[in-house]
C-alpha cells in the first residue's frame, strides 16, 4: 500500500478499478461506512467506499464532538443504547489516545431545580456501572464553582463531576477510512450512487456517477451493496419502493472564543425554558455550545444553517447558566449544524426519539442507519453480522468484537530534523523535539501516516497554525495525500480552521496557498474559485447567527 493513497491521482485509479468484481460496496463515507469498510477490508473482502462528497461531509463533521454514552437517555428508558455507548467510548479511550479523550463533565445542582441530588446521583451511579468503571463524584458547592467559575450561584447547592470523552469527528472518519484503504479497500470521493442495479429481484449493485468530473456513470456489480448514508438514507431505499423511514433532525451549535466563554472542562445545564439538558465545553481552544434538537425539513445536499430561533435557544441557555458573563447569541464567532439520521417513529418532541440504529434489507440493500457516533464500531460489527450469509464463513461470528475499533499506532522510525531554509526534510522523530503532549495528539490523529506527516514537514510547520493546535505540516499533508478535492475539505474538515477561527481563517489564506496550491497540482485560476467557493460556503454555513428581534 502507498504511503500516500489519496495523493495525486488517486481518483482516477479508483476510477479505473470499478469495473473489477466486488464483494461489497459501501454508499456513504461518514463514520459509520468508513468503519463497515474497515471491518469488511479486514476480513479479506473486496471493497468499495463510496461517498457522493467528501468524507465526514455530512453528519460526521458536525456532531457536537462528544464520544458518550447519552446520559439523558437513562432518564428516556434507553439502558440498552446507554450500556453499548459507554462501553463503546471505553474501548476507543483505550485504543486512540491523541483522537478521543477523556472529558470531565460538572453538573450543577440547585434548590428546587428539578431533577435533584438524588435523581442525578442514582443516573451517574447507574451510567458507571454499566461502563464498568466509576468516574464520577459529588461536589460541595464551593468545590463546583472552583470547578465551573461563573456558574450562577443563586440557590446553587453543589453537584456533581462525572467523566466521558470527546473527539475531532472528522479526523476520527477520515483516520478510520484510511485504516479501510490500508486493510485493501478503495475509496472514492464526490463520486454518487445514483440507482441500485437488480437482477432476480435483489440488488446486485449501483450506477454511479461522477460529481466532480466528465466521467460516464459506471454500473459497479458486488455480491452485496450497504447504505450507509444517514440522513440520506430513503433515497436509494426509494429506488427499491421502500416506504421512508427517516426523521432528520437538526442539531444546531455556538462558537464562542475560550476569551468570551472560559471552560475548562465540559458543563451540563437545563435549559430554562424547557429543561432540556445544554452543554457548553472546551475543544480544540474554543468553546462549544450545544445543541439543539429540532426537525429538519431543508434540502438535505444544502448545507446546514442554524436558525435565529436555534441561536437564541443556545444564547438564552448560556446568559441563565453563566450571568456574570451577560453572553448574547451574537457573541459567538462561528456556528455549525448537523442532521441526525433518526428513525421516525412519530413522537412529538424530536428529543424523545430513539437513538438506537437499525439494519433493514430491502430486496438485497442492506440500509444501516441511526445510532451515534460513539457506536460506530457496533454498527459495523452488526452490519457484517446481517451480512455473514452471503459470504460463506469469510465473516467471523462476531464480526471481530474483540478487536479494536481502530488501527493501532506505529511509532515512526527516528530519522533527521528537517533541513532549515524551507526545503522539506527526509524525516523527523516525534522524540524530543515534540512535547509529549503534541506527539500523542499528532500519532492519535494521523495513526500511521503520522511519519509521513513529520517527513513531509518543511523546517518550520511544526509550529501551529496561529490560534489552533494544528501544525502548518497538517495543511501539506492534507493537500498532498488526504484526498483533497475542494478547498472547503481542507478547511472544514482535515484543518478544521473554518471552525475554530474567526471569518473561517480566511485571513491566513495565504500561507495556506503558499503551502497547499503546489502539493494540490492547482493553477491561479482554480485556487481563486476555490477560495470564492469557501468564502461563500463559510458565510451561508458556519458565520456568526442571525438573531432574531
Amino acid at each position: 500500500m502507498s504511503a500516500e493513497p489519496m495523493g495525486a491521482g488517486w481518483r482516477d485509479r479508483a476510477w479505473g478499478r470499478l469495473g473489477e468484481p466486488w464483494d461489497l460496496v459501501v454508499v456513504g463515507g461518514g463514520i459509520t461506512g468508513a468503519g463497515i469498510a474497515r471491518r469488511a477490508a479486514r476480513f479479506g473482502l473486496r471493497t468499495l467506499l463510496l461517498e457522493q462528497r467528501d468524507l465526514a461531509w455530512g453528519t460526521s463533521s458536525r456532531s457536537s464532538k462528544l464520544v458518550h454514552g447519552g446520559l439523558r437517555y437513562l432518564a428516556q428508558g434507553q439502558v440498552g443504547i446507554v450500556r453499548e455507548s459507554v462501553r463503546e467510548r471505553e474501548r476507543l479511550l483505550r485504543a486512540a489516545p491523541g483522537l478521543v479523550e477523556e472529558l470531565g463533565f460538572v453538573i450543577p445542582a440547585y434548590r428546587g431545580v428539578r431533577p435533584g441530588r438524588l435523581v442525578y446521583a442514582a443516573g451517574l451511579t447507574a451510567y458507571d456501572l454499566l461502563a464498568g468503571r466509576r468516574t464520577h463524584r459529588r461536589l460541595g458547592r464551593t468545590e463546583l464553582e472552583l470547578l465551573a467559575p461563573r456558574i450562577r450561584t443563586e440557590g446553587l447547592t453543589g453537584g456533581f463531576r462525572y467523566g466521558d470523552a470527546q473527539t475531532d469527528d472528522a479526523r476520527l472518519t477520515l483516520r478510520v477510512a484510511r485504516d479501510a484503504l490500508a486493510a485493501g479497500a478503495t475509496v472514492l470521493t464526490y463520486a454518487r450512487a445514483e440507482d441500485v442495479l437488480r437482477a432476480g429481484g435483489r440488488v446486485v449493485g449501483v450506477t454511479i456517477r461522477d460529481v466532480v468530473g466528465r466521467r460516464d456513470a459506471v454500473d459497479v456489480r458486488a455480491t452485496a451493496v450497504v447504505s450507509a448514508t444517514g440522513a440520506w438514507a430513503d433515497r436509494l431505499r426509494a429506488r427499491v419502493g421502500a416506504a421512508p423511514r427517516i426523521r432528520p433532525l437538526r442539531g444546531s451549535h455556538l462558537l464562542f472564543t475560550a476569551e468570551r466563554l472560559p471552560v475548562y472542562q465540559a458543563v451540563s445545564f437545563p435549559h430554562p425554558a424547557d429543561g432540556r439538558p445544554v452543554f457548553a465545553f472546551p475543544w480544540e481552544g474554543v468553546t462549544l455550545v450545544g445543541t439543539t434538537d429540532v426537525d429538519h425539513g431543508e434540502d438535505l445536499d444544502a448545507e446546514p444553517r442554524i436558525s435565529p430561533a436555534e441561536a437564541s435557544y443556545l444564547g438564552d441557555a448560556v446568559a441563565a447558566a453563566f450571568p456574570p458573563l451577560a453572553i448574547r447569541p451574537e457573541d459567538a464567532f462561528a456556528t455549525f449544524a448537523g442532521v441526525r439520521p433518526v428513525i421516525g417513529s412519530g413522537k412529538a418532541d424530536p428529543s424523545e426519539e430513539s437513538r438506537d440504529h437499525a439494519a433493514w434489507d430491502d430486496e438485497g440493500l442492506l440500509t444501516v442507519t441511526g445510532g451515534k457516533l460513539t457506536t460506530y464500531d457496533a454498527i459495523a460489527r452488526d452490519a457484517l453480522g446481517a451480512l455473514r450469509p452471503r459470504f460463506a464463513g469469510r465473516i467471523p461470528r462476531g464480526a471481530g468484537a474483540g478487536d479494536p475499533p481502530i488501527d493501532p499506532v506505529d511509532p515512526p522510525a527516528a530519522g533527521p530534523r528537517p533541513v532549515a531554509g524551507g526545503t522539506p526534510g527526509p524525516g523527523l522523530a516525534p522524540g524530543p523535539d515534540l512535547p509529549p503532549g503534541t506527539r500523542r495528539r499528532l500519532a492519535g490523529r494521523y495513526g500511521r501516516d503520522l511519519g509521513g506527516l513529520l517527513a513531509a514537514a518543511w523546517d518550520d510547520e511544526l509550529e501551529p497554525i496561529p490560534g489552533t493546535p494544528e501544525p502548518w505540516a497538517a495543511v501539506r499533508w492534507a493537500a498532498r495525500a488526504e484526498g483533497v478535492v475542494h478547498l472547503e475539505d481542507l478547511l472544514l474538515r482535515r484543518v478544521r480552521l473554518g471552525l475554530l477561527l474567526r471569518e473561517g481563517g480566511t485571513d491566513l489564506l495565504p500561507r495556506v496557498r503558499a503551502i497547499a496550491q503546489p502539493e494540490l497540482g492547482w493553477d491561479d485560476v482554480r485556487w481563486i474559485a476555490e477560495e470564492a467557493a469557501y468564502r461563500a460556503l463559510w458565510a451561508r454555513g458556519y458565520a456568526p447567527p442571525e438573531v432574531t428581534a
